[in-house]
């Protein structure tokens, strides 16, 4: 068996007011809302689905510090495209920003609580991913990543380079995966991380055991007031294993 990518989560200082921007920014709308929780997804999506990875954004009190490790990359379909989008996330609350990324075609954007994410040129590999183009996560050893999660999910790795690896779904349809090498060393939880659950008819403790075989690891924490689990992966990355539905 294996676990599937079903969303990300994102730590946030006002779900409510994030969730908006992100609702907006991607044309999806706010499919759940509770006290500091807001779940984000395609209008008429059926969860869970490969088409789209969702957002589940988590009120948290403590302010954002360094550069996330993960984030998300937007796709555009032409040069005006991209201009358009761009100056309509500005008009949402997004601000350009600086992460030593120099002189490229994308443009990097934060969210209105200071997460960082592009605005991709036009390329023909994201022309079906729909408004995600891409996952990213920042990593030291891309291989080692595309190895590590191409096995405790059921998606595909397609192209796995020294810098650079990505995967998408065994069907072909979604958002890829993407690990790129990074110089940064993580510090502290990430504000942002993966949720995998098991197919409908799994297990999920047989699943977490089976993801400790490929290399997670516990975080150390207390969890027995939760329902799911928190593992980490190889680079220390924090990750869920929800409950199947």
């Amino acid at each position: 068996m294996a676990t599937r990518l079903v969303q990300i989560n994102m730590k946030a200082q006002d779900d409510s007011v994030l969730g908006r921007f992100w609702a907006e920014a991607l044309g999806w709308g706010v499919d759940s809302e509770g006290p500091g929780v807001t779940n984000l997804e395609p209008v008429g999506f059926a969860y869970p689905d490969p088409a789209a990875v969702c957002i589940d954004i988590i009120t948290r009190p403590e302010p954002k510090t360094v550069k996330n490790r993960v984030h998300i990359d937007l796709a555009t379909t032409s040069a005006a495209h991209q201009a358009e989008l761009v100056a309509r996330l500005k008009d949402l609350g997004a601000t350009l920003t600086d992460v030593g990324q120099g002189d490229v075609p994308w443009t990097v954007l934060a969210d209105p609580e200071g997460n960082e994410f592009c605005v991709l040129e036009p390329r023909p590999v994201y022309r079906d991913t729909g408004p995600i183009a891409a996952v990213v996560v920042d990593c030291a050893d891309p291989r080692a990543m595309a190895r590590f999660w191409g096995e405790a999910t059921d998606w595909t790795v397609h192209e796995v380079a020294d810098d650079h690896a990505s995967l998408r779904s065994t069907q072909g349809v979604g958002p890829y995966l993407e690990f790129v090498r990074t110089p940064d060393i993580k510090s502290g939880w990430n504000r942002v991380h993966l949720d995998v659950a098991p197919y409908r008819d799994g297990d999920p403790a047989e699943e977490e055991s089976r993801l400790r075989a490929l290399g997670a690891t516990d975080p150390g924490i207390d969890q027995s007031s939760i329902s799911w689990r928190i593992l980490v992966d190889p680079e220390g990355n924090e990750f869920c294993l929800l409950s199947p539905r």
